[in-house]
């Protein structure tokens, strides 16, 4: 995985000189972007305060490629990002602290001066697994995976673009379609995996449990007449139909460089029903009539897991970079997220879970290396 993601930072560098010299006098092609590999080293010896040594780094390419002829506009955007981190310590020595895959492209045809009705389509993912690191010799469990989760989004609308600088996309026909994909090997292997006491890691499998914190999974219906309901978890995907809103800012001022970009998507979805959980762990949904009685029951969501209209899914990446001496570069990297449904573990100072739940998502990268920008 680090040699193929070498390679396409490799690539990509290649790309830019090649754009660069094939630029025709039109300048219809417009092509830049950022590569860069920030590293850092922390060395200990008799540190009264404590710590240990290790070494970071994060190799990161964002690229942006620009078409426009009379009335037609292409854009295409990449932005990707790997790190790890080695700590001297007995367990969990080398951890990933970064990963994640941005991929979209939006074609337009201007029918007003700087308004353009536009298809785009778009990717998210990452590279390799997650886990849950505790520092321990136990099993770090695995939270996330290529294509677990991944969003894949296409939608149609209006994009309002005054320049190459500025964007303002909105989509009232917007598809997305979000996955928490396993495979059978690794979920049967994953079923087989124990602590050392013997506790399973997954007792129902790597796919159910992942598809659990994605919200890739759907309620059915068990008895229609007590409004009994149930847990599935036979599909690979989450397809909805929402209202999409993205924006964005790619500005180069000198050896300056500042890329942002905020997306907001709601499902067309209206089904707030309450589900209920008795104390044998049965589920109920609420019918409205007066045949079911909810007093000894928990109100534990609803039927639409939040994934409705009007709760919105938030993505918010900023980065800004300067150049100096030709090749170093500092930069920071900021990602916000909020997704509906995804469940994330939170826990107290002493270990203790706080539960799961819906949370804001944030991480930020600031980073002194090697850098390139063009």
């Amino acid at each position: 995985m680090k040699k193929l993601f070498t390679l396409v930072l490799g690539l990509a560098a290649v790309c830019a000189v090649s754009a660069q010299e094939a630029e025709t006098k039109e300048n219809r092609w417009k092509f830049n972007g950022t590569v860069g590999l920030n590293a850092a080293a922390t060395g200990m010896w008799n540190w009264a305060a404590g710590g240990n040594n290790n070494v970071n780094g994060v190799a990161s390419t964002k690229l942006r490629l620009l078409y426009h002829e009379n009335n037609m506009a292409w854009e295409t955007n990449l932005d990707m990002e790997y790190g790890l981190s080695w700590i001297d310590q007995e367990y969990d020595a080398l951890q990933k602290t970064s990963d994640k895959i941005n991929f979209n492209t939006k074609f337009g045809w201007e029918f007003h001066k700087t308004w353009y009705l536009t298809v785009s389509a778009g990717f998210q993912s990452q590279f390799a697994y997650g886990r849950a690191y505790d520092g321990t010799e136990l099993f770090d469990p695995i939270i996330s995976k290529w294509l677990a989760p991944s969003y894949t989004d296409i939608a149609v609308g209006i994009d309002w673009k005054p320049n190459d600088i500025f964007s303002i996309y909105l989509s009232p026909v917007a598809g997305r379609l979000s996955t928490a994909y396993v495979g059978g090997k690794l979920d049967d292997k994953s079923r087989t995996i124990t602590y050392p006491d013997g506790t399973l890691v997954y007792p129902n499998g790597l796919e159910q449990e992942l598809k659990e914190k994605y919200a890739v999974w759907h309620y059915t219906v068990l008895d229609e007449q007590t409004g009994e309901i149930g847990k599935a978890y036979d599909k690979n995907l989450r397809a909805e139909l929402g209202l999409s809103l993205k924006g964005s800012i790619n500005y180069t001022y000198k050896d300056l460089k500042i890329i942002t970009s905020v997306g907001l998507f709601t499902p067309y979805s209206w089904n707030k029903v309450d589900v209920y959980q008795d104390a044998d762990g049965k589920l109920y949904k609420n019918l409205g009539n007066d045949s079911q009685n909810f007093d000894n029951m928990t109100h534990i969501g609803y039927l639409d897991k939040n994934r409705r209209f009007g709760n919105f899914d938030v993505d918010w990446d900023f980065a800004i970079s300067y150049q100096f001496l030709k090749c170093l570069q500092v930069s920071l990297n900021t990602s916000l997220k909020y997704y509906n449904g995804t469940l994330i573990e939170k826990f107290d100072k002493d270990g203790s879970s706080l539960g799961k739940a819906e949370r804001v998502q944030f991480k930020s990268v600031i980073g002194l290396g090697i850098g390139y920008s063009f």
